[in-house]
């Protein structure tokens, strides 16, 4: 994406109320006011539109995009969430080459946008493609125009220690060597039930070296709460702090099998959850309405399409059916914008002086999709339509690279 440093107007409404008006300069807004719009002729007229943050998914696998392109069914149909994984996860990211983890990122980031989703907080794996892979996912992020934080999650269920310090190595050379304006790095373990009390340790390590936190899924299923006690630990939470492998900010996803002292403990070290409705409910892994006891909790959809309003509109209907409480449901909401906050030392919501453009500009009454999206204050969306790339081709290679990768897939 190529970045512009001429300011630019907005003028609309915000948050479907107030006539408002913003002009934004080297990716911040620089004025924000309401009442009448200035005499100047805005570049971006939003007349009558909604302006919003952009949203965010808080946590998401971009390696799933060709998931919705006809992914076969596994032979034998998973019973549990460990088949779940072994059956389909497990064996998509090991068939995952260069061209078709491209493939991905191209179609995920931009349905993403398209949908007004501005910032991605990615979970990677690619057994087979380890070096270079985190390369491949920010390239598409920064060319189209995505906000994004990356990892590689570490793991030893195919190849051992050796694999889990190679995901290592792809974390600290990406973390180090990422000249990207969009994108930042982090530190990843898949999860603590497949890996070694080693790895875990020199993930810690590198955290603190690096000073970078962790992304991890925690106590998504009760098999990683089982695994942690049968290794002498009282659940995966405890067993990351024992192993000093917890920095502060760091992102636990899920944490469905947690009890409420736990999510109070990881508070207290400084951690933030991302809640994912549609993929606990379909995984039959449980609601998550434990995060209730906590306030640093955000949502994200777990390799869902970032179709963050499906996302929330799955959130209500199951804190509903489950009894969660529904105002702190409705923080979890706005928890990405804290999230956020951290990680890019910047304001993102509200709409106001200093904060960062990521925003979306709507018809909020007639259900589409935002007319306009703009990351960082350049516009990547424009009328519908992506600026720094063609849908169609873009859907093209995605479903020639989608044949390849079941292919590939039918062999493991």
């Amino acid at each position: 994406m190529t970045e512009n440093t001429t300011p630019t107007s907005v003028h609309g409404i915000a948050n479907g109320k107030d006539s408002t008006y913003a002009d934004i300069a080297q990716g911040q807004i620089v004025t924000f006011g309401r009442g009448s719009k200035p005499e100047s002729t805005a570049p971006l007229d939003a007349e009558g539109l909604s302006i919003k943050p952009g949203r965010i998914n808080a946590h998401t696998h971009i390696y799933s995009g060709l998931a919705p392109l006809g992914m076969p069914e596994p032979d034998v149909a998973p019973e549990n969430f460990l088949q779940i994984l072994e059956r389909v996860w497990w064996r998509l990211d090991r068939a995952l080459d260069e061209a078709s983890l491209r493939a991905s990122a191209q179609l995920y980031v931009a349905k993403s946008l398209l949908y007004g989703t501005t910032t991605l907080v990615d979970h990677h794996e690619s057994p087979q493609l380890i070096e270079g892979s985190l390369d491949i996912i920010a390239d598409v992020c920064q060319e189209l125009g995505m906000r994004a934080l990356l990892c590689y999650g570490i793991t030893e269920r195919n190849f051992g220690r050796d694999e889990a310090r190679r995901g290592l190595k792809e974390c600290r050379r990406f973390i180090e060597q990422n000249k990207r304006p969009l994108v930042q790095g982090m530190v990843g373990i898949h999860a603590s039930f497949t890996v070694s009390d080693e790895s875990i340790r020199e993930t810690g390590e590198l955290c603190r070296e690096l000073n970078i936190p962790l992304h991890i899924h925690l106590a998504e299923d009760g098999a990683d709460v089982k695994d942690a006690q049968e290794r002498g630990y009282a659940g995966p939470l405890q067993r990351l702090l024992a192993l000093n492998a917890l920095p502060p900010r760091s992102l636990l996803a899920h944490g469905v099998h947690l009890q409420r002292d736990e999510v109070l403990l990881a508070e207290e070290n400084d951690a933030f959850f991302m809640q994912n409705p549609r993929s606990n409910e379909g995984n039959a892994v449980g609601y998550a309405g434990v995060l209730a006891a906590g306030k640093a909790v955000a949502i994200g959809t777990d390799g869902y399409p970032a179709d963050m309003l499906a996302e929330v509109e799955a959130l209500r209907r199951l804190a509903g059916d489950n009894n969660d409480d529904m105002p702190k449901v409705e923080n979890r909401i706005e928890g990405a914008y804290s999230l956020l906050n951290r990680h890019f030392d910047a304001p993102f919501s509200p709409l106001a002086r200093g904060s960062m453009a990521d925003i979306i500009i709507e018809d909020e009454n007639d259900g589409s999709p935002p007319r306009h999206v703009m990351v960082n204050g350049q516009r990547v969306v424009s009328d519908g339509q992506l600026v720094n790339g063609n849908l169609k081709e873009i859907e093209e290679f995605a479903t020639s690279q989608a044949a390849a990768l079941w292919s590939r897939m039918k062999d493991l």
